[in-house]
């Protein structure tokens, strides 16, 4: 099984975990406090969690960054990349800081190597890690990024954990969409 690192062990990064614990996957939780911080949200979280470094984490398949958008930097720095998945989950609330790009695109600068897919940002996290069965649907995720292989792994996560995956194209125009103040931001869909 594909394993998943969970960089951020908040609400976003609890949500992304049972999501891919709902899909069968292997799932590592870090935080920049250590995994003896972890032991309770490993045990909530159950069988198939673990708790472990940042490094750990991010030496996953596929790796999810779930930190506040200006810890980002902090979150990746000095890790390698080598041509892993990472799924940016994150939120920039204040855009003016992006120059005209989209949060996803200047996460992509921030790990080298990296296969950056933008994802699981546009739900509340109590929607994302609940049950996306749903009136007789699934609910619906969007995902963005450069790298065909890279969106199909992420939508196999994503479908396994029975969400409809919905490919919106590139980071700079599928990720635009789903940035906050943008048309997808907080939309709720479920596809029947």
């Amino acid at each position: 099984m594909t394993g998943v690192g969970i960089i951020g062990a908040g609400r976003l990064g609890q949500a992304m975990a049972r999501t891919a614990l709902r899909a069968g996957r292997q799932v590592v939780v870090a935080n920049s406090r250590g995994p003896e911080s972890l032991a309770s949200v490993v045990s909530t979280l159950g069988e198939g969690a673990a708790a472990g470094t940042v490094g750990e984490a991010a030496g996953a398949n596929i790796v999810v960054i779930a930190v506040p958008w200006p810890r980002v930097g902090e979150a990746v720095e000095g890790l390698g990349w080598d041509g892993r998945i990472v799924i940016d989950a994150t939120n920039d609330f204040d855009p003016s800081d992006l120059n005209g790009w989209t949060s996803s695109q200047v996460l992509a600068d921030l790990v080298p190597g990296a296969r950056v897919v933008k994802a699981a940002n546009t739900l509340g996290a109590d929607v994302l890690g609940s049950d996306p069965q749903e009136a007789g649907g699934r609910r619906v995720i969007f995902v963005s990024g450069d790298d065909a292989d890279a969106k199909a792994d992420v939508v196999s996560l994503f479908q396994d954990a029975g969400f409809a995956a919905i490919d919106l194209g590139d980071l700079a125009t599928g990720g635009a969409m789903q940035q906050i103040h943008h048309p997808l931001a907080g939309v709720n869909l479920i596809r029947l």
